[in-house]
């Protein structure tokens, strides 16, 4: 028998055994979280050389759609403004006739035409012209929610109208089909609803992509053959960026097959990380965990987004503050206290992260003379364009000096706020600077982006979302830029924790449990998108933003030819009529319904079609 001293002396050994290895244990998961041993794969091609503009790519493509709008009428005109966009982004080439100056052309010199008119009198006899050029094989797309008079009753039968009144239905919330577009089976909610619809009921060989969510299911989307031809309708009458996939989506259901390039992939920004440790109100840091700001971002916040990051594979990329100094006068000097901005940025490379350009301080670029009034009273402006180039230069030495590995190529504005002054010193002083990250929706100082190639080379990479909470009409934007781009750009503050404006009420724990249902919601329904770095994201902007598709019929399906094309694109492909079969020059990826994601790896694709 073993006694009773041998027994403890053996569990003791077992003991000390067992705490050795979970020291060893942490100790790697430590410096694996920490950063302080990282690599850093570096992509040599991120970026292509002397590239056109996207303005220039799209100049050369035939104009053989027809858009015909109103510039007198305030519906009319902000319906033009998103199409000739999403035409642009699509890369269909148009013709823009405004019918109140110029005279309509001839329907039978196009393939398509997208009508943004809600009065159709305004046509005169051109509309019954237009119906029989559908017929003979013609496809037109209504945008504008139409409104009843005697040139609308005249056709509304060909149209796939069964029933319709002079009032308007309301739209609180809109169903799509779930074979129609990414995301679909469910209802998105609209900021803003009013009676926005055309009352309608339509018959039997009408097809319905979407309608009201409620017991009426007015029809908001649909198409109806004519002859040879077809008509699409939308009819849910908002004219914005948050809803340009709808449009898109619309506008591909008019031929037997339509493509389009999008960009493919997700992209997370953390602005203001690493920073110092944030200024603010920890009222419900200290609620919630009674902690310190900064042990709460070290202990809590931070390993939260680890989690996200290796159950999701997010690639995070940090906005680096020097500061949050408010000089502006160019008398810059470099930060002393970076034990902070070492542990997190290590720790964020460590884990497949990048690092990129935020402010010296976080004071926007712009120069004397812009008043920020009530937007932004805290603001200050800079002296002159060498003061702005000087805190950039600074802001640049500090972040290779303690960051030398990786792709730094992303500026992120100071509250997505740039003048042009300021984007000229970025352009002008600092060419290692390949991508402007801001916002995609336009706002009071707001530096608003579409995704595209400037004219003077700069890829313009707008953040289309942000917070941890998302709103509906966050959810809706998402949902459309996944049938539009098909691409997800987000951000995130350290201190949207303590801005009541932004959640902080609620509580981290209340934020992070929201943000991972977004995040798990984006992935279910996009399991495939890239994730990527901000530079990656912009290297994918600008093959996405020069890429032209020439569509043809072939005896046995489709041919594509992919203009300037490098290494890989990626096309969103709709097949109206038959079903996709072997692909030379790539593979597809079904998504939903007719929809599908062409990988490109050639710049000649062929896909039969049975």
């Amino acid at each position: 028998m073993m006694t009773k001293k041998k027994r403890k002396l053996l569990y003791s050994k077992e003991s000390i055994i067992v705490i050795v290895i979970f020291l060893l244990l942490s100790a790697v998961l430590w410096i694996q979280k920490s950063g302080e041993q990282y690599t850093v794969t570096s992509e040599k091609d991120t970026y292509l050389k002397d590239v056109p503009s996207s303005n220039a790519v799209f100049d050369s493509l035939p104009k053989d759609n027809l858009i015909l709008y109103d510039e007198s009428n305030d519906t009319s005109r902000r319906a033009k403004e998103q199409f000739s966009q999403i035409l642009k982004d699509m890369r269909m080439g148009y013709q823009i006739v405004d019918i109140s100056k110029e005279t309509i052309p001839n329907f039978y010199d196009y393939k398509k035409v997208v009508v943004l008119l809600s009065d159709l009198e305004s046509l005169g006899d051109k509309a019954m012209e237009m119906t029989d050029w559908v017929e003979q094989g013609g496809n037109v797309l209504f945008a504008v929610t139409l409104a009843k008079d005697s040139r609308l009753a005249e056709i509304e039968q060909k149209l796939g109208v069964a029933n319709s009144s002079f009032e308007n239905a309301y739209v609180k919330k809109i169903f799509i089909d779930k074979d129609f577009m990414i995301g679909g089976g469910k209802s998105y909610s609209i900021d803003g609803a009013f009676h926005s619809a055309w009352a309608v009921t339509l018959s039997s060989d009408a097809k319905v992509h979407a309608w009201t969510d409620d017991e009426v299911k007015t029809p908001l989307i649909w198409e109806k053959k004519h002859g040879q031809g077809k008509f699409v309708i939308d009819n849910f009458g908002i004219y914005e960026r948050a809803v340009r996939g709808l449009y898109a989506a619309s506008y591909s259901l008019m031929t037997s097959v339509t493509a389009y390039p999008v960009i493919n992939g997700t992209a997370f920004y953390l602005d203001d990380f690493p920073s110092p440790v944030p200024a603010g109100d920890a009222t419900y840091i200290k609620r919630d965990y009674n902690m310190s700001i900064s042990d709460f971002y070290t202990n809590i916040w931070w390993p939260d987004l680890l989690k996200l990051s290796e159950k999701y594979g997010i690639k995070y990329t940090g906005g680096v503050i020097e500061n949050y100094e408010d000089d502006t006068s160019g008398n810059v000097h470099s930060q002393k206290d970076i034990d902070r901005f070492k542990y997190f940025g290590k720790s964020l490379l460590a884990n497949g992260g990048e690092i990129s350009y935020h402010g010296y301080n976080h004071q926007p670029l712009t120069p004397k003379g812009i008043d920020y009034g009530d937007e932004f009273p805290t603001y200050k402006t800079w002296k002159d364009k060498k003061a702005m180039s000087s805190s950039i230069s600074e802001l640049l030495h500090f972040t290779k000096e303690l960051f030398p590995k990786g792709e730094k190529s992303i500026y992120i504005p100071p509250s997505n706020v740039l003048s042009k002054e300021g984007r000229a010193v970025l352009r002008e002083d600092f060419p290692e600077i390949k991508s402007i990250a801001s916002n995609y929706f336009p706002g009071k100082f707001t530096y608003s982006q579409e995704f595209e190639v400037a004219d003077d080379g700069l890829i313009e990479q707008p953040r289309i979302v942000s917070g941890a909470s998302w709103d509906a009409y966050s959810d809706l934007t998402v949902f459309s830029e996944l049938n539009m781009h098909y691409v997800t750009t987000h951000f995130l503050h350290p201190d949207d924790v303590m801005d009541e404006d932004r959640g902080a009420k609620l509580g981290w724990s209340k934020l992070y449990s929201d943000f991972t249902s977004e995040i798990e919601t984006l992935y279910k329904i996009a399991p495939n998108i890239r994730r990527l770095t901000g530079s990656e994201m912009a290297g994918a902007i600008q093959r996405y933003a020069i890429l032209t598709i020439n569509q043809s019929k072939t005896d046995s399906g489709l041919e594509l030819e992919l203009g300037n094309f490098h290494s890989q694109a990626y096309v969103m492909l709709r097949f109206n009529e038959g079903q996709p079969g072997k692909v030379t020059g790539g593979d597809l990826e079904h998504l939903t319904g007719n929809l599908y994601l062409l990988h490109a790896t050639s710049d000649k694709v062929s896909i039969e079609v049975k």
